[in-house]
């Protein structure tokens, strides 16, 4: 299965989850919005921020934030993908 959603090159929004550092919370990992650059915290994390930032504005791409991973993840296609060197 192919995907047809675009990667965009983005600028993370920050270093952290930015909805839990706003609140004062922490993550477990970080997910990275490909069309707007927002930095969410995953669904291991009680917050959630990354799915409800596609619920909210239906970016469907995000690729994992954390150091040493390489994949990515299409909300709408339910598609998980490895993230192809000349894309990191």
């Amino acid at each position: 299965m192919n995907c047809p959603h675009l990667i965009k090159n983005v600028t993370p929004s920050g270093d952290g989850c930015k909805e839990c550092l706003e609140m004062g919370d922490d993550w477990v990992h970080l997910r990275l919005c490909m069309e707007c650059g927002h930095v969410g915290c995953c669904d291991d994390s009680k917050n959630k921020h990354a799915t409800k930032h596609f619920h909210q504005v239906k970016h469907p791409i995000i690729f994992s934030y954390e150091p040493g991973e390489a994949w990515g993840y299409c909300y709408i296609d339910d598609f998980m993908f490895e993230i192809p060197k000349s894309v990191r």
